[in-house]
Formats: structure tokens, sequence, C-alpha cells
């Protein structure tokens, strides 16, 4: 897929269209909406994005296109993990955590062999891509 000249712009779209329809998808991928807080602002951010599912959890990637900086809501979730999630039909408190250790190897490799171009994404990137675990905030831990 090729990215937008104007990403912003394409962003406000999918969220408005996801939320108009209940569920927008780029292509066959599951898309998710993730609303950080601004970590400077405290403002609401929302992000359209992928997400695979893994065992009632569900895992966005932070891969932000294959660019060298972590995208700003990976940086914001990490200011403050509580997130909200909207799924078609569905919209609840999440607590998000960042993949390490063996949990982050073994998903990032599924998550590269189920999706190739990640694996290019970082080679362009240069740094470990981010992995981030979405799970229900009132989900019986």
């Amino acid at each position: 897929m090729t990215m937008p000249d104007d990403i912003l712009a394409y962003n406000r779209t999918l969220i408005e269209t996801f939320r108009a329809d209940g569920g927008a998808s780029i292509g066959d991928r599951k898309l998710l909406l993730l609303t950080t807080r601004g970590r400077r602002t405290g403002q609401p951010r929302t992000s359209p994005m992928m997400y695979v599912a893994d065992d009632g959890r569900l895992l966005v990637i932070a891969s932000n296109a294959g660019a060298a900086t972590d995208p700003q809501w990976y940086r914001n979730l990490v200011a403050d993990p509580h997130v909200t999630v909207e799924l078609p039909g569905r919209t609840y408190a999440a607590l998000a955590t960042p993949l390490t250790g063996v949990d982050y190897d073994r998903q990032w490799a599924r998550i590269k062999q189920d999706n190739p171009f990640f694996t290019e994404h970082e080679q362009k990137a240069g740094r470990t891509i981010p992995v981030v675990a979405l799970t229900d905030d009132a989900a019986p831990s």
C-alpha cells in the first residue's frame, strides 16, 4: 500500500468512514481506532490502525510505515497506557502494554510472516518496531 501525501487528512477520512459505516478496513486488514491522550496536551488523539487478534488481546504495530521514529500514538501510550479502542459495534477502555522478551519475539515473527510488508518497514526504519497489546480494562486478569 502506497502512503498518501497527506496522512493526517487520510486518517481523518478513514476515522469518519469507520464511524459512519461501522468499521472500515484497509483491504483485507482489520482496522480499529485507538485513542490515546496527548502526552503534552492531554487532548484525545485518535489513530486508525490495523490490528492482529491474539488470545483475548489485540496487537497493534508501531511501525510508522517504516519511519526512523516511533509514531506519536505510541509515544502517547507509553506516557499514559490507558487508551480507548473502537471496533465495529464496540468501544471500550483498554490498557496498552508494549510486548517484551519472548512474547515480543514470538508475536513479531508471526506478524511479519503473516504481513511481509512489516519486514520492509523494519528494514527501512532501522529500529526495533514496537508491538503493543491492548487488553480490555474490564476483562478479568
